[in-house]
């Protein structure tokens, strides 16, 4: 890993089939240890049911509220500065239980690669 500073004014943020919006905020070749994206769900909508094979996750929720599933725990609800820890293989989804966008950071370790995600609906 080299250092540097990637500007993310130069990133466009894109709509996954997972019901949300994904900004990469770092997830290139410069770090082989983690990649960080940012996610935005819309007012009342719940993301796809999912996990991902190998890959650790952890959301930083920085605006909105939430309630969190994952695997056989309770929902939980989160808001901002809470952290998710989610170990591989975890299903998980997140509801925005709040009256403006839920917006958090994912990040992962190793990177996210599309390989490592499995649907669960």
């Amino acid at each position: 890993m080299n250092a540097e500073v990637l500007k993310g004014a130069a990133k466009e943020e894109f709509e996954i089939q997972e019901r949300c919006h994904i900004l990469e905020v770092a997830n290139d070749s410069g770090d082989e240890f983690a990649s960080i994206s940012r996610a935005r769900v819309g007012v009342g909508v719940t993301t796809a049911l999912h996990l991902l094979n190998g890959v650790a996750e952890r959301y930083l929720i920085v605006s909105g509220a939430g309630w969190v599933e994952l695997g056989g725990l309770d929902p939980i609800v989160v808001a901002e500065g809470d952290v998710v820890r989610i170990p591989p293989g975890t299903s998980q989804r997140i509801t925005n239980i709040g009256t403006e966008d839920l917006v958090f950071y994912c990040v992962c370790t190793p990177p996210f690669h599309p390989d490592c995600y499995r649907a669960l609906e």
